[in-house]
């Protein structure tokens, strides 16, 4: 049985909106035809729905935290990265495992209200796949290590290693470094040869803040003394180097490497990540939040990078709906195109995470359709972030295997 969905806007993910525009689909969600609602009503043959508002792909949030969901409104912000995960660290440590459960729960089903296909969940606990694999959320949990003490550390690194899921699951689990300067190398080696024998994605916290380039490059200043009144003679030693040209000596900046935030990355430091192929992820809510600082966003479409977008967790953000991190861009960014923003929530996300039928409204793939009754203008992309607190619903969910095997890295 073909579909097809007219509305004042379609807005594809991967390219400007269609004015007018219409969607064929079939029962399973596939996309068979995109363009003009003349035109694909003269090629289609199928029962007619015109909706008003605007159609656009399923979202994809490319970095997320659910294990954290508990969290939401008791961790203070502004204050920068070490006051936020010390306060972080010790009302998780009060948080009981069914509140957790609870919260969990809730937020996939906020995701999935919030018409959300895909995720990069970064997890320490594995908490969340059940809950996402139950909700139909496809994508990737990106099971972290971290820990600067050797023995503790490796350890950790090799229980993450061995829980590895190489099948064609809907959620796939993947080895993760959680950032250079909270995981030891002899772990990040584990880690990174974990990865290097499958075919995965995996993810890295990177020039996140300005203390953290603090500490590797000198040595010293608030993560350094962090680190320095937790561990005494086990902190780490520094590398003397920034953080983008440290990860590049480890060979983790590659096309399978998510880069994360990036908020205190330099104009070389983006350009050598370009040249390596890393794909980059911004979670600019979070961002301000901790540290009232949003990632360097015209310096990364000016070197050439199309960037995804995350919402980070609700300990550092209000919702995990990552539209509105888009629209805040455009707040912030008027002189950015607001497809193309549109773009970071759908499209880019699904390339970087390797889920190519998703993210873009185009003949053959099946990536959901979610509608937003909202007054359209011109700037159709415009209009949907305006209407960023709308309601939203799903005219289809996706529903075919979305997960390739082997990756695919979509250009």
């Amino acid at each position: 049985m073909i579909r097809i969905v007219s509305a004042d806007a379609v807005l594809p993910g991967d390219r400007e909106p269609i004015m007018g525009g219409a969607v064929a689909f079939d029962e399973v969600g596939k996309i068979i035809d995109v363009g003009s609602a003349a035109d694909v009503v003269a090629r289609t043959r199928g029962e007619v729905q015109a909706v008003k508002g605007v159609v656009l792909p399923g979202l994809v949030n490319a970095h997320t935290h659910i294990e954290l969901s508990a969290l939401r409104g008791k961790v203070p912000g502004g204050t920068g990265f070490v006051n936020w995960v010390e306060h972080l660290l010790s009302v998780r440590a009060d948080i009981d495992p069914e509140h957790d459960e609870e919260s969990i729960a809730r937020a996939v089903d906020e995701l999935v209200g919030a018409c959300t296909a895909a995720v990069g969940d970064v997890t320490n606990s594995l908490a969340a796949v059940d809950v996402l694999r139950a909700r139909g959320v496809t994508g990737w949990a990106f099971y972290e290590a971290f820990g600067v003490d050797a023995a503790t550390a490796v350890s950790r690194a090799k229980d993450v290693a061995a829980a590895i899921e190489s099948d064609r699951s809907m959620l796939r689990i993947a080895p993760a470094i959680h950032a250079l300067y909270t995981t030891h190398i002899d772990a990040i080696r584990i880690l990174d040869a974990a990865v290097r024998e499958r075919p995965m994605l995996t993810s890295l916290h990177l020039a996140e803040h300005a203390s953290e380039r603090r500490a590797l490059e000198s040595g010293d200043g608030p993560v350094a003394e962090w680190l320095t009144k937790l561990l005494g003679d086990k902190t780490p030693a520094w590398p003397r180097k920034s953080p983008i040209v440290y990860a590049d000596d480890l060979g983790l900046l590659r096309p399978d490497v998510l880069l994360v935030h990036m908020t205190d990355a330099r104009q070389a430091e983006i350009a050598l990540a370009h040249e390596r192929g890393s794909p980059f992820v911004l979670c600019p809510r979070s961002n301000l939040y901790i540290e009232m600082k949003l990632p360097p966003l015209l310096a990364i479409l000016a070197a050439g990078i199309e960037p995804a977008l995350g919402t980070d967790s609700l300990a550092s953000n209000t919702s995990l709906d990552v539209l509105a991190e888009a629209a805040a861009l455009h707040i912030r960014f008027p002189q950015v195109a607001a497809h193309r923003l549109v773009r970071m929530a759908t499209w880019n996300g699904a390339r970087v995470l390797d889920l190519p039928l998703l993210g873009r409204i185009a003949v053959g793939s099946a990536p959901g359709l979610v509608h937003v009754e909202c007054p359209v203008h011109p700037d159709a992309a415009a209009s949907l972030l305006a209407a960023v607190k709308l309601p939203r619903k799903w005219l289809v969910r996706p529903d075919v295997p979305l997960v390739p095997s082997p990756i695919v890295h979509v250009p």
